[in-house]
């Protein structure tokens, strides 16, 4: 099973938004009760929503603790569910001790999805949930995901993909319903900003963390600091590089990354891409390959 096969054509995609909302209502109500992994970010927070809007509190929603996840976005992610009275509970997740998911191979995702699935299917099994749903929206079929492998071994829901919800919909509709997550950057797992290949770790995952913490105070919203040991390199999107070179701003930034434990700070003059990591998959397994036949890379 892989995750980069062409997905079939999904004909939920070409309904009307008016549409695709129905289209998720009816499929959240033939859930009868629902746990959503719950991360905070723009899709789950929405889908918490939708659900509780129309499950009420059957819907559960649940957000992994881990080192991955940063405290930031761990306490945003408490205080949404607490100022919509969600019902929502935060479990402790343990794929940081899996040496599979360490050891930062493409397949890392697949990993940290299955201990966190591992999780949620016992709860529902121990509790009487019906389903398992994650944030999955139609666009991300499109990239490389091995977490949607584990998704379908466990066969947890997809329900934004089964309405033919997009990213850029979502966000319309999470604004229709007042969601403070409607804009909110996209976001990912503090280890996808670590290169495959290097080992992923508790201490490299809160050294990212404190750094991007500095450029979000620095006033940045969308960023990436990727780890390349004692390299901080920054992603910011296009428009905001000037403004990265600006002096006052850039020895800011470049005390704050220091502060975090980097000795080198650079800026991807390329910009904030999602996935950039992503763009030396061929390059690394080669090279991994490589290093397991004992031969120099």
């Amino acid at each position: 099973m892989t995750s980069t096969k062409a997905s079939p054509k999904n004909p939920a995609n070409d309904l009307s938004l008016a549409k695709k909302s129905e289209r998720l209502n009816e499929i959240l109500r033939g859930y009868g009760s629902l746990i959503v992994a719950y991360s905070g970010g723009v899709d789950s927070a929405f889908l918490v929503a939708a659900s509780q809007r129309i499950l009420g509190d059957r819907t559960i929603a649940i957000t992994a603790h881990s080192p991955s996840l940063s405290e930031d976005e761990l306490t945003d992610a408490v205080e949404l569910a607490s100022d919509n009275s969600w019902n929502h509970r935060v479990i402790l997740t343990d794929e940081i001790n899996d040496p599979r998911y360490a050891a930062n191979d493409t397949k890392r995702c697949f990993f940290c999805k299955t201990e966190l699935y591992t999780h949620l299917i016992e709860i529902a099994r121990a509790e009487g949930w019906n389903e398992v749903a994650n944030g999955t929206n139609s666009d991300d079929l499109g990239d490389f995901r091995p977490g949607l492998d584990a998704a379908r071994d466990f066969t947890v829901r997809s329900p934004l993909v089964d309405a033919g919800l997009t990213k850029a919909e979502i966000r319309t509709l999470s604004q229709e319903m007042g969601l403070p997550t409607w804009d909110k950057p996209a976001q990912a797992c503090l280890a996808s900003r670590i290169p495959y290949g290097t080992t992923v770790t508790v201490e490299a995952l809160t050294q990212i963390a404190k750094a991007e913490r500095g450029l979000r105070e620095a006033g940045f919203r969308q960023l990436r600091v990727r780890h390349h040991n004692d390299v901080a390199r920054i992603e910011v999107p296009v428009e905001d590089l000037a403004l990265m070179i600006d002096d006052q701003t850039r020895r800011t930034i470049v005390k704050k990354i220091r502060e975090a434990g980097y000795l080198y700070v650079t800026l991807d003059l390329a910009g904030f891409r999602s996935g950039s990591l992503n763009e030396a998959i061929g390059k690394t397994t080669a090279s991994m390959t490589f290093q397991r036949n004992g031969e120099r890379s």
